[in-house]
């Protein structure tokens, strides 16, 4: 029998920091943009984020709190998913500053925008791809007990996907060639997938 610490959610870990996110990890990132009825632009990154379906391709994020990415997904049933990467990852760090809705993050980070083709909401310029999504499901999630918890998950079908040319080698795309960054644990984790970590594992027949 290892040792193991062992604990009830429900009674507090007992630990310096709660471990479940840094357990759950590296975990992508959802850079999400979206836009009010009024078209006035928000961007922030949430790491309780996936690829939920290959077809049709559904993504989701989850926000902790009714945040102005979920308030405008829900308004305008849009949103953009950006893939955040090391080269923008400061950038993508103070688009998750706490300001009030009419602060543009785009600007307060510093990035230009991208017009989208079949949304409204734009992607963030230098982001190496973006996925246009429609609105599918908003969803609040509940507890075991049925109660209500104050989390959000929003998913949404790519409908339509920018891919930089320079991430596709003879038809494949190439996922460390983006730097791409992964949530970690604690307050400040993040990792970066690089090539020299790239280990092949076939399945079996």
């Amino acid at each position: 029998m290892t040792n193991r610490h062992f604990y009830e959610p429900r009674h507090g870990h007992g630990l310096a920091h709660n471990p479940l996110n840094a357990i759950v990890a590296p975990r992508p990132i959802g850079w999400i943009s979206t836009v009010n009825r009024s078209g006035a632009a928000n961007l922030a990154p949430y790491s309780f984020f996936n690829l939920f379906s290959y077809k049709p391709p559904i993504i989701g994020f989850s926000s902790s709190g009714w945040k102005d990415s979920v308030a405008n997904a829900e308004a305008t049933g849009e949103f953009v998913w950006n893939l955040a990467t090391r080269g923008q990852a400061e950038a993508m760090n103070t688009t998750s500053s706490n300001v009030l809705p009419e602060v543009d993050e785009f600007e307060l980070a510093g990035l230009g925008k991208t017009e989208s083709r079949l949304v409204a909401p734009p992607g963030v310029a230098g982001s190496p791809v973006q996925f246009e999504c429609k609105v599918t499901q908003i969803i609040r999630l509940i507890s075991k007990e049925g109660h209500d918890t104050p989390q959000w998950l929003v998913m949404g079908e790519a409908i339509g996907i920018h891919i930089d040319r320079d991430l596709i080698r003879e038809g494949v795309y190439q996922t460390a060639k983006a730097h791409p960054i992964a949530r970690g644990g604690g307050l400040a984790d993040y990792f970066e997938i690089t090539m020299d970590r790239l280990f092949l594992m076939p399945r079996p027949d």
